[in-house]
């Protein structure tokens, strides 16, 4: 495990992808050097999180959470976000595991982190990209990131893509454990939440990669799940949004972070100093 520096995991949730789990895991350590990851398996019938134990006895920078069944994609992330932050890990990254996110673009998203509290791994900017995907489910992504973003004011293009990177003190200030969605209606709540809270949101460009092996664990109802809270999320906030209020309270949110940082800067640099001087008072001539 990564004990240095600006440690990072990446929370991978699974349910049966013992097809692409070796594979996804080679490609993470061999893109991301001094990441550290976390399989957080559902359970799966199919042996994932047996065989995800066999490759954590491997290698100390893999390590597995095996809960005792099917909670959902927003539970797997609840879980894996907490142990990442009860163990000191500065920054926490989303990533699917069958492939459709790709560990060789791991490194642009934390380097955007540098400047950003949430970083999106987005297809939908210019150099974003989908590979394999047939023309309908490409209109129906871009669809509804299109009404989210028009029904929560979300001011960023890929709502519903789930390749993405927080800071701890993001994760925190979004306050991620009540955040009880699932699947696309999670990753809608987690970036309105952020954005809600005045947090500097970035887009990076990706290639999403359509699934070679296993199968989507999309369904209607996650679909249904999604439209019916955006909607109702929408409603609730409009007549503030009329008003201007929920904007001005983003501004406010915004700016009073903006505030504790360079506050926190500013009482750092002063330690440095107070700390100089000591070392130059108790020098012997």
């Amino acid at each position: 495990m990564n004990q240095t520096g600006n440690r990072t995991l990446v929370v991978v949730p699974t349910y049966n992808e013992r097809e692409n789990i070796a594979e996804i895991m080679a490609r993470v350590l061999r893109s991301a050097p001094g990441v550290d990851v976390l399989v957080v398996d559902d359970n799966s019938p199919d042996g994932t999180g047996a065989l995800a134990s066999a490759l954590a006895s491997g290698h100390d920078r893999i390590n597995v959470m095996h809960r005792v069944g099917k909670e959902g994609l927003g539970a797997a992330y609840r879980a894996g976000f907490a142990w990442g932050l009860e163990r000191g890990y500065q920054r926490l990254v989303e990533m699917d595991a069958d492939g459709s996110h790709q560990p060789e673009q791991l490194q642009p998203l934390l380097a955007a982190l540098n400047d950003a509290d949430v970083v999106l791994g987005s297809r939908w900017v210019p150099g974003g990209a989908v590979v394999n995907w047939p023309l309908r489910r490409r209109l129906l992504s871009q669809a509804g990131s299109l009404y989210a973003r028009i029904a929560l004011g979300l001011p960023v293009r890929d709502i519903t893509g789930g390749y993405r990177a927080f800071t701890a003190d993001a994760l925190l200030e979004i306050g991620y454990q009540d955040v009880l969605s699932q699947g696309y209606c999670f990753q809608i709540d987690m970036l309105w939440k952020a954005h809600s809270a005045g947090l500097r949101i970035s887009e990076v460009p990706i290639t999403f990669v359509e699934r070679v092996h296993g199968e989507s664990k999309m369904s209607s109802g996650i679909v249904k799940e999604a439209i019916l809270r955006v909607t109702l999320w929408g409603l609730q906030s409009l007549p503030a949004r009329l008003r201007g209020d929920h904007r001005m309270a983003v501004a406010a949110a915004y700016a009073e972070r903006l505030s504790r940082e360079q506050a926190d800067a500013r009482f750092a640099g002063a330690r440095t100093q107070h700390s100089s001087f000591d070392g130059e008072h108790n020098r012997v001539p």
